[in-house]
């Protein structure tokens, strides 16, 4: 018998849940951005500008962590919650995909950057680098926490019924489509960028971090450190090449790793662990 006291499973959180996470997740960020998009007078004049360091936009930005862990504590409680966190110190992992996110990610971006004509970084602006080392720490708490939704939740228990590939293309449209109302947002960077290679990287990169997230057994820290070395602002725009190269890389991750990505053996299927330091698929 089920008790919140207990050392949850995978069983305590059915597949169904999935739903509930993605109605959440999209309430929270389109329910946000949309009323900056709908009555933005309105908007402005009750919340303000909204930019890149608004409070708003942090909430927005954390829709899929917050809906996370709404399921998580429904379905497991407060020992539901630490054992999902506990996910975070998974730090076990592949020294090849460590240096996948260290080495081959940046050169995407430098290489990108230069085909298009541009500088191997980004320019440092008059405040100099100490103000670019500040945006990089801000970001540590944009984009990686979303991981919580995206690969601690949605990713397990898509693997529980498709092939971590699908899974990871299934993730990447969502995550595309989730970001859709920012396009048509004046004052945050996804105003002035083309979507349809924005969404084909959302799939790529959703692709990419599949075969991460599995190795490292369900670590959530692999997953967030790929996600903020995507946002590191040392690297200069490198739209839309940076696109296709990683779509490039893609298909050279997948295909060395076509044992694991084309079949459920092994991929990682529990929310939260049914015991410390793996993720792995559960009883069901």
């Amino acid at each position: 018998m089920y008790s919140r006291s207990s050392a949850p499973s995978a069983k305590q959180i059915p597949t169904s849940a999935l739903y509930l996470f993605l109605f959440l997740t999209f309430l929270i960020t389109w329910g946000v951005i949309g009323s900056y998009i709908i009555v933005p007078d309105l908007a402005v004049g009750i919340f303000g500008e909204i930019s890149g360091s608004h409070p708003l936009f942090f909430l927005a930005t954390w829709s899929p962590a917050i809906a996370a862990f709404g399921i998580v504590y429904l379905h497991g409680g407060v020992s539901g919650i630490r054992a999902f966190l506990a996910r975070l110190l998974m730090w076990r992992g592949s020294w090849g995909w460590t240096a996948f996110i260290l080495v081959v990610i940046p050169l995407v971006f430098v290489a990108g950057s230069l085909t298009k004509g541009g500088p191997v970084l980004a320019p440092i602006p008059p405040e100099g680098a100490g103000a670019v080392v500040a945006v990089l720490f801000m970001m540590l708490f944009l984009g990686p926490v979303e991981e919580f939704g995206w690969r601690g939740v949605m990713q397990p228990m898509l693997q529980r019924h498709v092939a971590p590939l699908w899974a990871g293309i299934i993730i990447g449209a969502t995550w595309g489509v989730w970001h859709l109302p920012a396009f048509f947002l004046a004052g945050v960077v996804f105003a002035d960028w083309n979507f349809l290679p924005f969404f084909i990287g959302n799939i790529t990169l959703a692709v990419l971090v599949t075969p991460i997230f599995n190795s490292a057994r369900g670590s959530l820290l692999w997953p967030m450190l790929f996600h903020w070395q995507l946002i590191n602002p040392f690297w200069a725009d490198a739209q839309p090449w940076d696109t296709w190269l990683l779509v490039a890389v893609a298909v050279g991750v997948v295909w060395w790793n076509r044992d694991t990505m084309f079949t459920r053996d092994g991929a990682v299927t529990e929310v939260i662990p049914a015991t410390p330091g793996t993720a792995r698929q559960s009883s069901e």
